[in-house]
């Protein structure tokens, strides 16, 4: 599946040798040459808790596991609904990152309510150094780099740039993403914003690189933005791989995500156990 080029596996966790994949498993399923190829895979477990649908962990392209995925979570809950687990509207589920929920709308169409943002740098795990926030800076290869913190569930760091087609994401993003200050990592996020209303991202994802969308970093670009008064309560996010809409009305209030979810296709694979 996946949503604008954020692309997943997807595996519905009825085989309890997934339970017991390793990294570097992991990491051979991501091979896009030697294996499947992915930028996370999702593996959809029995609920936990008895008001939510279903328990799901994500996995990144390095192996690692992480706590929340904005685009995964649409994939997740259209894939339910294609599963005919559920219908039209409301759906709760859980991963790490907490408790999400998901509206269904027309086909392919999702929106999550991911919580609300979390500025703190303890939710980021960022060690501050002292610096008071909300903006922080680091000194990388020489060049300072100032950027603000946001958890989604999971950890981002968003710069702003004049023009984020030129923007070194490659570079800056991989040296900021496994800086030490970041003790669990960081997703960094390059903002360009255009107006009040629209933005354009560019992300380099945690454990992954560069990716055609990332739904929780741009939620943390909005939400940065609406905090520091930058930007609407309702902002168009274009990523290299299409658009998300992020509904935000400030401090108290939840974060909307939504966007498209759509299957490329079903098969089976050999597990590398």
């Amino acid at each position: 599946m996946h949503g604008l080029g954020n692309d997943f596996i997807v595996f519905e966790a009825d085989d309890q040798r997934l339970a017991g994949m390793t990294r570097p498993q992991w990491r051979a399923l991501a091979d896009r040459h030697r294996g499947i190829g992915f930028d996370q895979a999702l593996v959809i477990e029995p609920p936990r808790r008895p008001d939510t649908l279903a328990y799901y962990r994500i996995f990144n392209a390095d192996g690692a596991e992480v706590e929340q995925c904005g685009n995964g979570v649409r994939c997740i809950a259209e894939l339910l609904r294609l599963r005919r687990r559920t219908g039209a509207g409301d759906v709760a589920l859980e991963s790490a990152g907490g408790l999400v929920r998901a509206e269904l709308k027309s086909a392919g169409i999702v929106s999550v309510d991911m919580g609300q943002p979390d500025f703190s740098p303890e939710a980021v795990a960022f060690n501050t150094n002292g610096q008071p926030g909300p903006h922080y800076q680091i000194d990388t290869a020489g060049r300072v780099t100032e950027f603000a913190i946001v958890s989604m569930g999971n950890p981002h760091a968003v710069i702003e740039v004049g023009d984020v087609t030129t923007a070194p994401v490659g570079s800056l993003g991989a040296a900021l993403e496994s800086h030490p200050r970041f003790t669990r990592r960081v997703n960094v996020g390059f903002r360009q914003i255009i107006s009040r209303s629209h933005v354009r991202l560019r992300v380099f994802e945690r454990g992954v690189g560069e990716t055609q969308a990332c739904g929780t970093g741009a939620c943390a670009a909005v939400a940065a933005g609406v905090r520091d008064g930058l930007l609407d309560p309702r902002v168009q996010v274009d990523l290299p791989g299409g658009t998300l809409t992020i509904t935000w009305q400030g401090p108290g209030n939840a974060l909307w995500l939504e966007g498209p979810a759509e299957v490329s296709f079903i098969g089976q694979a050999d597990l590398p156990l």
